[in-house]
């Protein structure tokens, strides 16, 4: 037994740092080596069948031995004593050794944000506000319900805050191509970008629309004036300002408005303001008639409309509604059969 220990120690120091490739190679002849060995010592029922000398050997090899198969001749037994046991228990350590290792590389290169993702339609989120990103990934998910994945990319060096949630990707920048494209820039649905330095977001904005003019770009700055530029290059780009001075502003004139804001934003629970496409294959009606098919029929209100010249709130009744046009409502769940905007 000694023997064997010490034959197989030399095995996995010699062996353990082969590539796949080198270590695919020496398991293919070590098995073509002991089926010959086998052939030649007249052991027909081991090698008459590749599947049963295949099973024969992982049995014998990883030292398990049901014993339904096993040499008959003596040679058959010297080649499997010094040849597919020690041979077998070197190589089937290192294997294991080899899966293993890639397998803890794979997981421990996703929770770095290092691996290359393979995702479509989904969200991506650019930048990192601790608390502020969990939050608002908490909300999208409560948001989309799962329908769509969430990528979240970042800058600085850390690890995946929400391993099992979310798929990450760590990058040097914003604009670093290669390490965007990891994330699946040109296949994402929608990009939300929100860092805390502006003239960030106003290059990474300006970077994703020309890689992806397709995607629903939003980006949040504290000065309105970057998102006028950004405007001015992508006016299909979504720019949110910061609004916590006029609703602060608001809660002071009309008391209890931040908890109304509140809660038309959270999607979590309660009533929430939506956004949808007036179905394509659906009759063009009037402001009124929606208004009044919601309430029956969905408990929603219709509060805004976008006929594609700006949106337009509490319309009037007689506005005209054609499929296509966005309509925005408050409801305790997004529409069915309703597309989002």
């Amino acid at each position: 037994m000694t023997f064997w220990l010490l034959f197989k120690r030399w095995i996995i120091s010699h062996f353990a740092h082969l590539n796949g490739r080198i270590l695919g190679l020496v398991v293919l002849a070590y098995g073509i080596i002991g089926w010959l060995l086998l052939y030649w010592a007249g052991e027909t029922e081991m090698t008459q069948s590749l599947g049963r000398y295949i099973y024969y050997l992982m049995v014998t090899a990883s030292t398990v031995g049901y014993g339904d198969y096993s040499p008959a001749t003596e040679a058959g037994q010297w080649i499997t004593a010094f040849w597919i046991i020690p041979g077998g228990l070197g190589l089937f350590a290192v294997v294991i050794g080899h899966v293993t290792s890639a397998l803890v590389d794979y997981w421990r290169r996703g929770l770095q944000g290092k691996r290359s993702l393979t995702v479509k339609n989904h969200i991506l989120v650019l930048g990192w506000n601790g608390q502020r990103t969990i939050q608002l990934i908490r909300l999208l998910q409560s948001g989309v319900h799962g329908d769509r994945p969430i990528v979240l990319c970042v800058r600085p060096e850390m690890e995946n805050p929400l391993p099992g949630e979310v798929e990450f990707v760590r990058v040097t920048s914003f604009t670093d191509a290669e390490g965007i494209a990891r994330a699946g820039i040109d296949s994402a649905a929608s990009i939300i970008i929100d860092n805390p330095e502006d003239d960030i977001t106003l290059s990474a904005a300006l970077f994703c629309a020309h890689k992806n003019p397709s995607a629903h770009l939003l980006a949040y700055f504290q000065d309105d004036a970057l998102s006028q530029i950004l405007k001015q290059h992508y006016p299909h780009a979504e720019c949110v300002p910061s609004v916590s001075v006029e609703m602060l502003a608001k809660a002071a004139v009309d008391p209890g408005s931040s908890q109304l804001h509140h809660e038309l934003l959270s999607t979590a629970q309660g009533m929430t303001q939506y956004c949808a496409r007036y179905p394509t294959n659906a009759s063009a009606t009037d402001v009124g008639t929606l208004f009044n098919q919601l309430k029956h029929e969905y408990d929603a209100t219709l509060i805004g409309l976008d006929k594609g010249e700006g949106i337009t709130l509490n319309p009037n009744l007689a506005t005209d509604v054609a499929p296509g046009d966005r309509v925005f409502y408050i409801a305790a769940e997004r529409l069915p059969h309703w597309s989002a905007a």
